[in-house]
C-alpha cells in the first residue's frame, strides 16, 4: 500500500477513486509546518535561518500522517503544482524523514484518471528552487509583518497590522480615494446634427472637429456660437471608409481574469468565485459517478493550453458548429513575462461534460462559474468574428461631423461567448447600427441640432474585480494571494464595501500615510513588483533566497528604530476622566482599541481593569451576576450564572485567576431520545457518541484523537441513493427527515417512524 499525500480534504475522494486499490490518500489540509505565530522565528543574524514548527492545530494530523507513512510501502507527495504546494511537500518530507533527492514528488494540473496516471509514471525529486522561492516570500512577509506592525500600534492604535503585499494593495485603494476627492469636474457638451439622405435615411452625425483638428464645446455659450455658425450650412459627404474588421477571441481564463469576469458577468464576489472554483477543481458529486473534478488547477497566471486540450477543442468545435468556426491554425495566447508557465490556463477537463449536464446537480454559483469557464475556453479556440465597418466624414462650413457603424458578417466565437462592446457609451466610436449607403460629394438635408451638457467623471472606485486586475497589471502578489489580500484588508477595516465598490476607511488612509512616511520603499508599487521578479529568479535557479532577503533587510532595522524613536504620532492621547478605578483608586483614562473607545486603568499592566463605553461615551454596566449554589471545584468560590453567545453557563467569579466553567443542564426538561441507533464511525468503524460542551452539542468518534470524525447532526446507517454518502437525521418545522451529509448533494427524505 502506497501513501499519497495531497492538500485539500475536498479532493481526497476524487483522487482516491482514480488511484484505485494499492493507494491510500491522505490530506493535510494545507500547511502542516510553518513559522510559529507568537515569535519572529527568523534568525536575522545567521543568514535569515527560519525555525519551523508543526502548527498547533495540525499536531493531530501530523501524528496521523506519521502513523500512515510507517505502515505504507512508499510515500508519494501530490500537493498542488505551485510554489506553496512544493513547500508543503518539502515540509511533509522533513516530518517523515524523506531525503530531499528522493523521487517522491508527483504533480497533476487536473484531477483526471489520465493526468494522475501520468503523474504516477514520472515521480521526481522535490524542486528546491520552488521551495526556496516560497521560503523567501514567507520570510520576507514575516519580517515586514512583525517589524512594521508594532510601528502602527505605537503611532496610531493597537491591534493594527502591515504586510508586504497587503499594505501596497491598500495604497492603491487609498490613492484612488484621494484622486476622487481631489477631482474637479469639467463641463463639456455633446453636439449632433440630425440629417437626411437623398434616399430618405435618417442620420445622426456627431461633431468631432474643426478644420481637421479635434474640437470640443466647453460651455453653453460655445454651443450657441456653433449653432449660429452652422445656420444655413451645407452638409456634404467628404469621405466614406469601408472595411472588414475582425474581433479575436479572448484568451482562456487565468485566475485574475476569471475573478474579474465572474464579478462583472455573474455578480460573484472574490470569495464566492474562489470557493466555487475550488469545488470545481476538487470535484463535485454526480449521480452514479461519485466525485468528479471538472476543471484544471485554478491558481495560474499562464494562458498556455496543452496540445491535447487544443486538439480536443478543435474536434468538438468542428463537429458541433462546423468547419467555418475553426481557425486555420490553433489560437495561441501570450502570457505575461512573469507567468509561471508550468501551469495551464483554467479550462474544463473535458468538453464532453457540458454545463447543462451538471446544472441540476450543483449549486447555482457553481453551475454559473463552470458555464463561464467552459464557454470562455471553447470560444478561445474558435474563429474570429468579422464585421462590415463604415465610417462617413461629413463637412459643414469649417466643422467636421462623423457617423460610423459596424454590422456583423460572421459571428465566429461570439456564437459561444458574448463580449461586451467597448463602444457602447462612445458617441464617436463604432456601434452595431446600419450606416446608409452614401457617396462622396453627396449633399445631406439638415433636420435639427441636438446637444446635451455633460461633466467629466472622477475615476471609479475599485471593485474587487478591478482591484485584482490592478494587482495583476502592476505585479503585486500572485494568483494565490489576490483573494486573501483583499479579504484581509476588509477584515482589518482598512477598506469597506459600498455596494460593489471598495472605499478606503479613515483608518486605512491613516495607516497608509504612516507607512509611506517611514517606509516609502516598502510602500512603493514598483519596488513590490520588482521583488516578485526576484522571487521568480529564485525559482528559476541561480539566486540564493537568503541574498534576496538580505538585500531587502539591509538598513531595515535602522528604519524601524528611527520610526519607533520618532515622537511623531497620530495616536489619540489618553483622556483622563473622573471615573475612579475601583481596584486601585487611579483615575481611569479613555483609550481607543480595535472595537472603539473604552476606559482603562492608567496603571496597566499592574492593574488591568477596563470598562466598555457606548456610542455616547457612557459606561456599559455589566448585567448583575446571579450567584448559584454550585461551588467551584478548583478554588472553592460560589459560581455565578453568566450568559455567552451560546447561552447560559456557570463561571468562577475569580476569573481570570480561575477559569473554571460548568455547563448548565436543561433542568427538568428531559432530553428526547434519538429514534435511531448511532451506527459505527463512517471513517474508522469505532462507536460514535454524543458530546455536549458549553458551546455546542455534536456527534464524535470514540477513537479521538486518532479519528477526528464529527457531525452536528446524528449520522444514520443509511446511504444516499444519489451519491452514496451517509445520511443524517434532521428536524424541521414539518418534523424529522433524512438528509445527505454531502454539502453538494440535495437529497432529502421523510423520516418513517414505523
Amino acid at each position: 500500500m502506497n501513501l499519497v499525500v495531497i492538500e485539500g480534504f475536498g479532493k481526497l475522494e476524487t483522487v482516491q477513486k482514480y488511484l484505485g486499490s494499492g493507494y491510500k490518500v491522505f490530506a493535510t489540509g494545507g500547511h502542516v509546518r510553518d513559522l510559529p505565530q507568537k515569535r519572529l522565528a527568523v534568525d536575522v543574524r545567521h543568514d535569515f535561518a527560519p525555525t519551523y514548527t508543526i502548527m498547533t492545530d495540525k499536531k493531530a494530523i501530523a501524528d496521523k500522517l506519521k502513523k500512515a507513512a510507517e505502515s505504507a510501502d512508499g510515500v508519494l507527495l501530490a500537493t498542488d503544482p505551485d510554489r506553496e504546494g512544493e513547500a508543503i511537500s518539502w515540509h511533509v518530507a522533513n516530518i517523515l524523514g524523506i531525503p530531499e533527492d528522493a523521487p517522491v514528488r508527483i504533480e497533476f494540473n487536473e484531477i483526471s484518471k489520465r493526468a494522475i496516471q501520468q503523474a504516477l509514471n514520472s515521480p521526481r525529486a522535490i524542486d528546491k528552487n520552488l521551495v526556496d522561492a516560497q521560503q523567501a516570500r514567507r520570510v520576507l512577509d514575516r519580517l515586514v509583518g512583525y517589524k512594521l506592525s508594532p510601528v502602527l500600534c505605537k503611532k496610531i492604535q493597537s491591534n493594527l497590522s502591515a504586510g508586504r503585499v497587503q499594505s501596497v494593495t491598500l495604497r492603491l485603494v487609498v490613492d484612488r480615494e484621494r484622486e476622487i476627492a481631489a477631482f474637479v469636474p469639467e463641463e463639456y457638451w455633446n453636439f449632433f446634427s440630425h440629417l437626411k439622405s437623398a434616399g430618405g435615411d435618417a442620420i445622426r452625425a456627431a461633431l468631432v472637429g474643426k478644420n481637421g483638428e479635434k474640437f470640443k464645446l466647453g460651455c453653453e455659450d460655445d454651443v450657441k456660437s456653433l449653432v449660429k455658425a452652422l445656420e444655413g450650412a451645407e452638409y456634404v459627404v467628404k469621405n466614406v471608409k469601408k472595411s472588414v474588421t475582425k474581433s479575436h477571441p479572448l484568451a482562456p481564463f487565468i485566475t485574475s481574469t476569471m475573478q474579474q469576469e465572474a464579478m462583472n458577468k455573474l455578480g460573484m464576489s472574490l470569495r464566492q468565485t474562489s470557493a466555487a472554483a475550488q469545488q470545481l477543481y476538487e470535484g463535485i458529486d454526480l449521480p452514479g459517478e461519485g466525485k468528479v473534478a471538472l476543471i484544471t488547477y485554478i491558481r495560474t497566471d499562464s494562458t498556455r493550453v496543452s496540445a491535447d486540450a487544443i486538439s480536443a477543442a478543435r474536434d468538438f468545435i468542428g463537429q458541433k458548429f462546423g468547419e467555418k468556426y475553426l481557425p486555420e491554425k490553433p489560437n495561441y495566447y501570450a502570457s505575461k513575462k512573469s507567468a509561471q508557465d508550468a501551469h495551464e490556463a483554467i479550462r474544463p477537463i473535458t468538453l464532453d461534460r457540458t454545463p447543462e449536464s451538471i446544472k441540476s446537480h450543483v449549486q447555482k454559483n457553481i453551475y454559473a462559474l463552470y458555464n463561464l469557464i467552459y464557454k470562455r475556453f471553447l470560444a478561445s479556440q474558435m474563429a474570429d468574428a468579422t464585421y462590415n465597418s463604415v465610417s462617413v466624414d461629413i463637412g459643414a462650413n469649417e466643422y467636421d461631423f462623423r457617423i460610423s457603424g459596424r454590422t456583423p458578417v460572421f459571428d465566429g466565437f461570439t456564437k459561444v461567448y458574448a463580449v461586451e462592446s467597448k463602444d457602447k457609451n462612445d458617441d464617436d466610436g463604432e456601434s452595431a447600427k446600419r450606416v446608409p449607403e452614401l457617396q462622396v460629394g453627396e449633399k445631406l438635408e439638415f433636420v435639427k441640432h441636438e446637444y446635451e451638457q455633460k461633466f467629466t467623471k472622477p475615476p471609479a472606485r475599485y471593485t474587487e474585480a478591478s482591484l485584482v486586475k490592478a494587482m495583476e497589471e502592476k505585479g503585486i502578489g500572485r494568483p494565490a494571494t489576490y483573494t486573501p489580500t483583499v479579504t484581509l484588508l476588509t477584515a482589518r477595516k482598512y477598506i469597506e464595501k459600498t455596494g460593489r465598490a471598495l472605499a478606503a476607511t479613515e483608518l486605512g488612509c491613516t495607516v497608509t500615510d504612516m507607512l509611506v512616511k517611514y517606509f516609502p520603499e516598502v510602500m512603493d508599487i514598483g519596488f513590490t513588483a520588482a521583488m516578485e521578479t526576484k522571487l521568480d529568479g529564485i525559482e528559476e535557479g541561480g539566486v540564493r533566497w537568503q541574498s534576496v532577503v538580505a538585500e531587502f533587510y539591509d538598513g531595515f532595522e535602522e528604519k524601524i528604530a528611527e520610526a519607533l524613536g520618532d515622537e511623531y504620532t497620530l495616536k489619540e492621547p489618553d483622556v483622563e476622566t473622573d471615573y475612579v478605578c475601583e481596584k486601585c483608586g487611579a483615575k481611569m483614562v479613555v483609550k481607543t482599541g480595535k472595537f472603539g473607545k473604552f476606559l482603562a486603568c492608567p496603571n496597566y499592566p499592574k492593574c488591568r481593569n477596563t470598562k466598555n463605553l457606548d456610542e455616547n461615551g457612557e459606561i456599559i454596566q455589566p448585567a448583575a451576576q446571579e450567584e448559584s449554589d454550585v461551588v467551584c471545584d478548583k478554588c472553592g468560590a460560589k459560581m455565578v450564572v453568566k450568559t455567552g453567545r451560546y447561552g447560559k453557563f456557570l463561571a468562577c467569579p475569580n476569573y481570570p485567576k480561575c477559569k473554571n466553567i460548568v455547563n448548565i443542564d436543561s433542568g427538568d426538561k428531559k432530553e428526547e431520545e434519538l429514534p435511531i441507533t448511532l451506527p459505527p464511525c463512517p471513517l474508522c468503524g469505532k462507536p460514535l457518541k454524543k458530546i455536549k460542551t458549553y458551546r455546542s452539542t455534536f456527534y464524535g468518534c470514540t477513537g479521538y484523537p486518532d479519528c477526528t470524525f464529527t457531525s452536528s447532526d446524528p449520522p444514520t446507517d443509511k446511504k444516499c441513493p444519489e451519491c452514496g454518502a451517509y445520511l443524517v437525521l434532521k428536524s424541521g418545522k414539518n418534523g424529522r427527515y433524512y438528509k445527505c451529509s454531502s454539502k453538494t448533494c440535495k437529497y432529502k427524505h421523510d423520516f418513517d417512524n414505523g
